[in-house]
């Protein structure tokens, strides 16, 4: 049995050299991450403390105030905290896009692997399949998909999932093809090891590499389709913030030179999605030898 050869040397010139540009884009993209998990792990908790308002709270705030001391993004039409709607926006993306992801994730690597191990038949038709799901644009299929589902935090999730389907599968499936005629997947099977365990002790490590970066770069990319399903109100309930909606909320005032209401949950959604990218660009350094030769 062999496991994923050479993984965890590629990370070895990062920790003894000095890091390379790309390198260096991935820190700040793991550092903006991060960022983002922590305020929206802990958005519940600063609440408490008092140092974030209660996002659904209007009742007892100005209307389209501009930042401040007391509102440090200002304030929407409705009277929301828009700091407040900002961080808690955080914490509904992290929900959608860890499901999204990891739903599309568990259902294109197991089928992935059995496409390119088994072949045949199977082979052929999860190939039509997967090669129709993947030729349709992939806002437009969630978009459908939430018209049918409805909103909420699994139904976004499901929504988006199924157009990353494809790309796990399509990655994980050339993988295991390449991988299935190697010397160690032959003599397991010479000692009688049966597909199940083929899979899960020979093949699966040696066919994830490249999973993390895919997941990353969906998960950028996630975050948009978000925004777009609650910019058109098909995303999240009205009651939870969120910033496809929150945008959405404040295209109206823009006009009239309200532009606070706009540029903190547009920033926001921009920089999780630059610090998710860089994260994923850095990552391929690492799983892909060809890359880092051009280093």
């Amino acid at each position: 049995m062999t496991v994923a050869k050479g993984f965890l040397p590629r990370f070895l010139p990062f920790i003894n050299k000095k890091p390379t540009l790309s390198q260096q884009l991935m820190l700040v993209g793991l550092t903006m991450t991060l960022v983002f998990i922590f305020l929206a792990l802990f958005a519940p908790i600063l609440q408490n403390v008092g140092l974030l308002q209660d996002p659904t709270e209007f009742l007892d705030n100005p209307i389209h105030t501009p930042p401040s001391l007391t509102h440090w993004f200002g304030t929407s039409r409705l009277g929301y905290d828009i700091f407040s709607r900002t961080v808690f926006g955080a914490q509904a993306a992290l929900q959608v896009v860890i499901l999204a992801t990891a739903l599309s994730m568990l259902v294109g690597v197991p089928l992935g692997m059995l496409s390119g191990y088994i072949g045949g038949r199977l082979d052929k038709v999860l190939l039509f399949i997967m090669d129709s799901i993947y030729t349709l644009p992939g806002l437009l299929l969630s978009v459908t998909l939430a018209f049918v589902v409805g909103r909420g935090i699994l139904n976004a999730a499901l929504a988006i999932s199924i157009a990353y389907v494809p790309q796990y599968y399509r990655v994980v499936r050339n993988h295991t093809v390449s991988v299935k005629t190697e010397v160690f997947i032959e003599a397991a099977q010479a000692i009688g090891a049966n597909t199940w365990q083929v899979l899960s002790r020979y093949l699966f490590l040696n066919v994830i590499q490249s999973v993390p970066v895919l997941f990353t770069l969906n998960a950028a990319d996630a975050i948009l389709v978000l925004g777009g399903l609650g910019f058109l109100g098909l995303g999240l309930p009205e009651e939870v913030p969120e910033w496809g909606h929150d945008l959405k909320q404040a295209l109206a005032a823009l006009p009239t030179g309200i532009w606070w209401t706009t540029l903190f949950p547009g920033l926001a959604m921009t920089t999780m999605v630059v610090g998710l990218s860089l994260l994923g660009e850095g990552l391929n350094e690492f799983v892909n030898p060809r890359l880092r030769k051009r280093q």
